[in-house]
């Protein structure tokens, strides 16, 4: 791409407040950060910091896309377009003019399009993309990215993500689009829902309770929706489980997409609980749950034994979810957990010991959500739960995304159960590890931002598939990209070491990040963090980082 041509262009068309902005750049270094590609549209749909210019969020690109997927839903014929879309949006800056915007185009291109009143989160999309039978579904959010991020996500029937196959297809479309000429003015307009696709939701949500008559009376705990759209579902649902004592962060309960109390909304970072605990302190509470924006994720702090308050992992609660759910009576025979080649072995070892089918997926709730789908039109296996590291739990097939409002359900939940045997969540964690081993897992991010960052994440990726891995220890490699795994083929690279650690590297395929995933075990806790942390500097030596 030319990107003097293009910005030249955009200058010509764009709208005054764009071209304005524009203007406003006089490092040429920045022009060309904005314009020398475009956002790319994959299976996760876009995301990227907003702004003017082809590779930035902005109304353009959103008019683009989707025009993009309007082409492709007509080219499938006339019983998609009135199946329609239903859009969706979080809290952040732009998402609901994004979401405006899309619906408008839809509609430009005679497609049904249903509208949600106000923000909601990303697995209530998925579940009314099922719940209303539409083709496809759009959301904008950028989940737990920093401020400046949005993003565009689309569905579809099924309810999870685009596919590869129909994500290509889209992208095709996309390409033959001409930025300046989408059509958005139309007297068709959106299908306005709310209540009775919330109360459906609900009511599919509350159905995944494994203990309905647990008495919840007298247990306290803290919520933080970290400025999102989990403020209204994940209290409704606490409440309606038999949970009154729920105790709020007020300054980070209202929708604010300048999220101003934390540097990033992310809920796998302690800082965005620092109120949180103070308040937990004052009152006694032994858990407190933090969501993301679009409330797909969920985190949570809970009281360790020595009275201090310790975050847990992503890995940790899926370890202790999957624990108490094949604990529960009722477990299905023929029942399944699905995880990702990413998260903690541990989860497979404890579906071992109980009996339960395992199955590992690439990284991507679509891949999970995939693997549902394929249950159900195969009459296979009886899903129970699927979970990712990155802080994703699902549970029931109501939806086709991870879903922090059932997450945060089932959790508190748990904490319950627990709590009646005079047990926090963390000291059931600990009882696990010692039954199967201390576990250890870590994630290491390297933010490599724009063209210069882009190419050395592929050089990266390149040298490891060249390097002498015997040198530094290493018994086995596995290349999701040129290896028969049985998965589609994705550009992530996993190193096997003699004594049993493993370590996962890979490009993000939504930030520009290239991630490392290390797996080890120990006897004790502070054996597993020693050997973790080693095989870290190895990772990172490996990698050149």
């Amino acid at each position: 791409m030319d990107y003097m041509k293009e910005y030249e262009l955009w200058l010509e068309k764009a709208d005054s407040a764009t071209v304005e902005e524009l203007r406003s750049i006089t490092n040429e270094k920045e022009i060309k950060d904005r314009f020398y590609t475009s956002l790319k549209f994959g299976t996760g749909g876009l995301r990227g910091v907003m702004g003017a210019g082809t590779n930035r969020m902005n109304k353009y690109m959103v008019g683009k896309a989707t025009q993009g997927l309007s082409e492709y839903i007509k080219s499938e014929g006339p019983d998609p377009m009135k199946k329609g879309v239903v859009i969706a949006h979080d809290s952040r800056n732009n998402s609901k003019a994004f979401a405006k915007h899309t619906a408008n185009v839809l509609c430009a291109n005679g497609i049904k399009t249903y509208l949600f009143e106000s923000l909601r989160p990303t697995p209530m999309l998925s579940f009314a993309v099922r719940h209303l039978g539409c083709f496809a579904g759009v959301v904008i959010t950028a989940s737990h990215n920093p401020k400046e991020y949005n993003g565009y996500k689309a569905y579809f029937g099924d309810g999870g993500q685009l596919p590869p196959e129909a994500a290509d297809k889209v992208l095709a479309f996309i390409d033959k689009v001409d930025t300046f000429a989408v059509p958005e003015e139309s007297e068709q307009k959106p299908v306005i829902i709310g209540k009775e696709v919330d109360e459906a939701y609900y009511e599919c949500v509350l159905a995944q309770r494994q203990n309905k008559e647990l008495d919840k009376k007298g247990f306290k705990l803290v919520y933080t929706p970290l400025h999102g759209s989990g403020n209204i579902p994940v209290r409704e649902i606490l409440r309606r489980s038999g949970f009154e004592e729920v105790l709020l962060v007020d300054e980070q309960v209202e929708p604010d997409g300048n999220f101003p109390t934390v540097k990033s909304p992310n809920p796998e970072n302690k800082e965005c609980f620092t109120r949180a605990i103070e308040i937990a302190k004052e009152n006694d509470c032994s858990l407190i749950i933090g969501t993301d924006p679009d409330s797909d994720r969920v985190g949570i702090v809970v009281k360790a034994s020595d009275g201090e308050y310790v975050t847990m992992t992503g890995n940790q609660v899926g370890v202790l979810l999957t624990d108490y759910l094949l604990s529960q009576p009722g477990v299905p025979e023929n029942g399944a957990v699905i995880s990702t080649i990413v998260s903690s072995r541990l989860i497979g070892k404890i579906c071992e010991k109980k009996n339960i089918k395992y199955f590992d997926v690439l990284t991507g709730f679509k891949f999970i959500g995939e693997k549902i789908h394929e249950f159900e039109t195969q009459n296979t296996y009886s899903f129970v739960l699927g979970l990712e590291e990155s802080y994703g739990y699902l549970v029931g097939t109501y939806a086709r995304d991870k879903d922090a409002v059932v997450g945060s359900m089932l959790i508190a939940e748990m904490a319950v159960y627990y709590s009646k045997q005079g047990k926090t969540l963390y000291d059931r964690l600990m009882e696990i590890y010692n039954e199967y081993g201390y576990y250890k897992e870590g994630v290491f991010s390297a933010e490599l931002k724009g063209l210069d960052g882009a190419e050395k994440i592929k050089g990266i990726m390149k040298s490891l598939r060249k390097i002498d891995t015997a040198a530094f220890g290493v018994e086995k490699v596995t290349d999701y990209l040129n290896d028969d795994t049985g998965l589609p083929k994705s550009d992530v690279l996993q190193f096997e070491l003699a004594d049993g650690r493993s370590f996962i590297v890979r490009p993000s395929g939504t930030e520009p990040k290239i991630k490392l995933y290390m797996n080890t075990t120990g006897k004790t806790m502070a054996e597993a963090s020693e050997r973790e942390e080693e095989l870290k500097k190895l990772a990172l030596e490996m990698c050149g980082l």
